[in-house]
């Protein structure tokens, strides 16, 4: 599901998009993509807390190979639809 985002990351060394998140799911997994071009994506966490904004930044920090800290929610931490960001390691 993350394919042409992982070639876009390598290319140009960062990537934008949007998630739509589902907090308090069974397991934490990439779902679908949506009409709109965003990825929905259940979290096995509680939207308490940041707790799922944590577990999804772990989650697609895992999915793209790169360290938790590179992941950043740049918009939408309160919100299910979420802009989210990833830069390799060095930018």
């Amino acid at each position: 599901m993350f394919d042409s985002l992982i070639a876009e990351l390598a290319e140009k060394g960062i990537v934008r998009f949007f998630v739509r998140a589902r907090p308090g799911a069974q397991r934490t997994e990439a779902t679908e993509k949506m009409d709109d071009e965003s990825i929905k994506i259940s979290v096995a966490a509680p939207p308490e807390g940041g707790k799922a904004n944590a577990a999804l930044i772990k989650f697609l920090a895992k999915e793209f190979t790169v360290p938790a800290a590179n992941v950043k929610i740049v918009s939408g931490k309160t919100a299910r639809m979420k802009l989210v960001q990833i830069r390799l390691l060095g930018l």
